[in-house]
C-alpha cells in the first residue's frame, strides 16, 4: 500500500497528546508494515528521529499550519497538492483535520469535541475553524477513528454520522511510565517538592483542564489537614488562564503551590512515578492519557465523572464532579487518610491499564486503511 499520514505533530521535544498518539501508533505501524509506502506530511523541517524506517518518505509542506488561517492554506492547498502527486491508496490524519479538496479516502481520527461543549474555552478564531470545518471533516471522511467509546457518541450526536463509519481505537501508555523504586521516588521529591509527598496535575493548563479548582480544592485540603504536602503542576500555559493565576494568587498556601512547565519525555515518568496520587478532574475529555500514565506508576487517581473519564478510569481511581471543589479536596484526604482505599486503588489500576495496548490499537487502524487498499 501506499498511504500518506499528516504527522504535523511529530515536533522534536515538544510532543502532546495528539503528538504521542501520531508517534505511537504510527512507528508501529511502518515497522509492522515494510511492504508498505509511508508518506510523512509535515509542516516544517522535520527530526530525523521520526523516520521510522526506510519505507518511510518524509515530505515538508508549506506553509506551517499553527493558526487557523494557515491550518486552511496548510490542508487546503498544501496537504491536497500533495496527495495529488503521491497519489496514495488512502490518507491518515490523526489530529481531527483534514482537506475536504480531496479524492484520496481519508481515514481521519476525532480526539474530542469539546469547543461544542465548552465553546467559552477556546479561543475565537478557532472555535469558529472548527465549528465550522469538523462536521464537513466527519462528513467527508471515508471513516473516522475515536479514541473513546464516548466521543464515538458523542460524533454520533453532535454531526448525525452512521455508527457504522465510526470505529473506535484509544490511547494506551509509553513504555517509560513505570513504578520506581524508594529510592528513586526520594531523588525525585528531593529535587522537585522538597522531599515531601505530592499531588500531580500534568496537561496543558487552560480552562477545561480545570486547574484553577484543583488549586483551590488543594488549599482546602491543606487547610483540613495541615499535611506537608506539595502540588506539582506540569505543562505549558496554553490560553486564557487568568483564573487559574488568580487561584494562585489568593491561595493561602500558594508557597505549597509549584509550576514546573512541560516536561520532556525522559523526565515526566519519573515525576509521575513520584507522585503521591494524580489530580485529573478535568471538565471534559476526549480521553485523558495522564490517567493510564497514573496507573502504570502504580499512583491512584482522582479524575472527573465527566465525558470519557469514567471509561478510562473504571472502578481503577476516585471519580468526583469536577466542579465540587470541596468533593476534589475530600478525596484527596481520602486517600492520605485511608491507605486501605489507596493500595486498593493501586491494584484494580494494575488491572485497567492492561485494556489500553498501543499494538493492538495500532493493528487496528492499519485494518481500516487496509481495507482501501
Amino acid at each position: 500500500m501506499r498511504i500518506a499520514i499528516n504527522t504535523r505533530f511529530l515536533l522534536k521535544d515538544k510532543l502532546e497528546g495528539i503528538g504521542w498518539f501520531t508517534h505511537e501508533i504510527v512507528r508501529r505501524m511502518v515497522k509492522n508494515h515494510p511492504d508498505d509506502e509511508f508518506y510523512f506530511l509535515f509542516d516544517r523541517p522535520y527530526d530525523e528521529s521520526f523516520i521510522f524506517a526506510d519505507n518511510v518518505h518524509p515530505i515538508v509542506v508549506r506553509p506551517a499550519a499553527r493558526h487557523p488561517i494557515l491550518w486552511y492554506m496548510w490542508f487546503e492547498f498544501g496537504v491536497r497538492n500533495a496527495l495529488s502527486r503521491i497519489n496514495p491508496d488512502v490518507f491518515f490524519s490523526p489530529d481531527s483535520f483534514m482537506t475536504l479538496d480531496t479524492f484520496t479516502p481519508t481515514v481521519l481520527v476525532i480526539h474530542d469535541l469539546g469547543f461544542e461543549h465548552y465553546p467559552e474555552h477556546t479561543p475565537l478564531l478557532v472555535r469558529k475553524f472548527y465549528r465550522n470545518f469538523t462536521p464537513k471533516y466527519c462528513r467527508k471522511a471515508k471513516h473516522i477513528i475515536s479514541v473513546s467509546h464516548f466521543t464515538k457518541q458523542d460524533i454520533q450526536k453532535q454531526y448525525d454520522i452512521p455508527t457504522g463509519k465510526i470505529s473506535v481505537a484509544g490511547n494506551a501508555c509509553r513504555d517509560y511510565f513505570k513504578p520506581l523504586t524508594t529510592s528513586e521516588i526520594m531523588e525525585v521529591r528531593n529535587d522537585i517538592s522538597e522531599g515531601k509527598p505530592y499531588f500531580f496535575f500534568v496537561g496543558a493548563v487552560h480552562p477545561r483542564k480545570n486547574v484553577h479548582r484543583m488549586i483551590q480544592a488543594f488549599d482546602w485540603f491543606k487547610n483540613a489537614t495541615h499535611s506537608d504536602y506539595k502540588f506539582i503542576i506540569a505543562g505549558r500555559f496554553a490560553w486564557d488562564v487568568d483564573e487559574v493565576n488568580m487561584a494562585h494568587q489568593f491561595a493561602t498556601h500558594k508557597n505549597d503551590i509549584i509550576f514546573i512547565g512541560y516536561q520532556d519525555a525522559e523526565r515526566l515518568p519519573k515525576i509521575t512515578g513520584a507522585a503521591y496520587a494524580l489530580l485529573y478532574p478535568s471538565l471534559f475529555e476526549g480521553f485523558g492519557v495522564p490517567i493510564l500514565e497514573a496507573m502504570n506508576c502504580d499512583i491512584p487517581v482522582i479524575a472527573g465523572t465527566t465525558s470519557s473519564m469514567p471509561e478510562v478510569v473504571g472502578d481503577a481511581g476516585i471519580l468526583v464532579d469536577p466542579t465540587d471543589i470541596e468533593g476534589i479536596a475530600k478525596s484527596m484526604v481520602a486517600l492520605i487518610q485511608q491507605p486501605g482505599l489507596y493500595d486498593e486503588l493501586v491494584r484494580r489500576g494494575r488491572i485497567q491499564k492492561e485494556k489500553f495496548n498501543w499494538d493492538r490499537f495500532s493493528d487496528e487502524i492499519y485494518d481500516v486503511l487496509k481495507g482501501f487498499e
